[in-house]
């Protein structure tokens, strides 16, 4: 099989003041189809900085990224934005919503920012679809100020796959949760990866975040210290039907 992301001898170099940050240190790794990979490590040991390059956010200093098999290096900044809006889809810690619009308003912005000329009623089917498929389309016209975190994670994850990418790339996607609505998200991805095939790479610092992918990858210092299959996995559904159910007047 051929991966969807492979990254050769991949290096990162910022430049602060007279020092030099060593963010990634030659990495070379792939990913194939379908597969959802957590990517795990403390702050500054590059993980994040691994995700904008593979979403094409940032250049690395050196090496090569190949997308599909296209050296991405090689992109025009024409071809690199359809790669971002077709094919990638993007989901933050800080949901990167407008806060003073609604969820399906929030939704449509891929498709009022991309290419090709789309109508507003299909804007608004297609928007309404990536709702549902979060669960979340009785809220639709619900600004995402009157929306719990929970909520406004789902309408960035529905964002997110508006135009159907086969890439799903999440930085520290529950870091505003809590736990159960953690699951709740964790249980939305491994969905994804399930039903739709969609290859999903999870940026976490949480060791019990990063058991719901398939594939573990430990970061340190720009390097990767392991990368390995998780045969202890969690899966979200079967812990959200376990959970407790709260008993009305108890606190």
């Amino acid at each position: 099989m051929t991966p969807v992301i492979s990254v050769r001898n991949l290096t990162k170099t910022y430049h602060v003041g007279e020092h030099q940050v060593h963010a990634l240190r030659s990495i070379s790794l792939d990913v194939y189809p379908g597969e959802f990979v957590s990517v795990i490590g403390p702050s500054g040991s590059g993980k994040s900085t691994l995700m904008h390059i593979l979403g094409c956010l940032d250049q690395p200093t050196s090496g090569q990224y190949f997308l599909d098999g296209r050296d991405v290096s090689r992109l025009s900044d024409d071809e690199i934005s359809l790669v971002r809006n077709r094919q990638i889809g993007f989901v933050f810690q800080g949901f990167n919503l407008l806060t003073r619009t609604s969820a399906l308003e929030n939704v449509e912005l891929p498709l009022l920012y991309g290419t090709g000329n789309v109508s507003a009623a299909e804007r608004r089917k297609r928007a309404m679809a990536a709702l549902e498929s979060v669960g979340l389309e009785s809220r639709w016209d619900h600004h995402t100020n009157q929306l719990s975190g929970g909520q406004q994670q789902r309408v960035a994850i529905a964002r997110a796959l508006l135009n159907n990418p086969s890439i799903l790339l999440a930085d520290e996607p529950t870091g505003n949760l809590d736990s159960k609505t953690s699951i709740e998200v964790m249980e939305i991805f491994q969905s994804l990866q399930r039903e739709r095939g969609i290859t999903i790479v999870l940026i976490t610092h949480e060791l019990d975040v990063a058991a719901y992918g398939s594939r573990i990858m430990t970061f340190k210092d720009g390097n990767i210290l392991s990368d390995v299959a998780n045969d202890s996995r969690r899966h979200a559904s079967g812990e959200l039907e376990n959970l407790p159910v709260p008993v009305e007047g108890v606190l």
